[in-house]
């Protein structure tokens, strides 16, 4: 048994949330570079570069990427032989995002109250989704997620006996729907099968996969690849206005479900991308 103060936890969560609020992640970097290259629009090579230009100031001089510095999602694989000592898992993440914020200066988005609106000044609570895993050791993954595109996500509980083109159809129509509301170029996570919460969680999980990978289920990954030719054959561009860049990934992870269900989740996730991961 491994015993981890949680102290350690919260202070790699407050780096976490200040180098994912500073720093786009390489991948996300070089595929706006790759759609720059190759993007004939001019107006919409001009809109990529800007992006080019924002991660690189955000990144020297330690400034957000984006003034929406978002709700804290934190999915956590923790090990059976570990042991956390002085406070609970929970404890020392919010521990680490009220320090985060505030050493970080990052905008506090969250609200008590769905309907009465008060922010609660720390941008507590965080979603924390935490699976239990073998080893002796906790791997952190942190996203930032902005609301822009959070309110563009959708679900849809489809007759399981669906034709595989509505499925594409359906989250096609997402993308479109969401136009330049998501701050594309995008990269969409979609969650198929589970329940009505499952597939949601699926989907936000798909996301913190690096661009480029392809699911390991080739039913999965050959939808992927339709998808994001689809998507870009759509026109929307960045910012909407136009070009063939209007996603720059999409990831599809699914889930058994129950014999008369399926469950499909589209989540939206905007150019800046903000994720980061650890291992304690």
């Amino acid at each position: 048994m491994r015993n981890i103060p949680a102290r350690h936890i919260s202070e790699a969560i407050k780096n976490l949330c200040i180098r994912a609020n500073y720093e786009l992640p390489e991948d996300v970097l070089r595929a706006l570079k790759s759609a720059h290259r190759t993007e004939t629009n001019s107006r919409a090579r001009d809109i990529l570069q800007q992006l080019i230009d924002n991660a690189r100031i955000a990144r020297t001089k330690k400034i957000p990427l984006c003034q929406d510095t978002g709700v804290a999602i934190v999915f956590v694989e923790t090990g059976h032989d570990v042991k956390i000592t002085g406070g609970t898992l929970t404890e020392a993440i919010h521990a680490g995002i009220l320090q985060g914020y505030k050493e970080g200066y990052l905008r506090k988005s969250i609200v008590h109250h769905p309907i009465l609106r008060k922010n609660t000044g720390t941008n507590l609570p965080a979603h924390i989704h935490i699976d239990h895993v073998p080893g002796n050791k906790i791997k952190i993954h942190f996203l930032a997620k902005g609301g822009g595109a959070e309110n563009c996500s959708q679900i849809k509980m489809f007759k399981p006996t669906v034709d595989p083109e509505e499925i594409q159809a359906f989250v096609i129509g997402v993308v479109k729907q969401a136009g330049a509301s998501a701050c594309p170029p995008v990269i969409v996570g979609v969650g198929i099968g589970g329940t009505f919460d499952k597939a949601p969680s699926l989907a936000k999980k798909a996301l913190f996969r690096k661009i480029g990978s392809r699911n390991k289920d080739k039913t999965a990954a050959e939808m992927e690849k339709e998808l994001l030719a689809k998507i870009n054959q759509t026109g929307i561009g960045p910012s909407g206005l136009g070009g063939k860049t209007t996603a720059l990934a999409v990831f599809v992870e699914s889930f058994p479900c129950h014999i008369a269900s399926l469950p499909v989740a589209v989540n939206m996730e905007c150019h800046a991308h903000r994720v980061k991961e650890c291992v304690i």
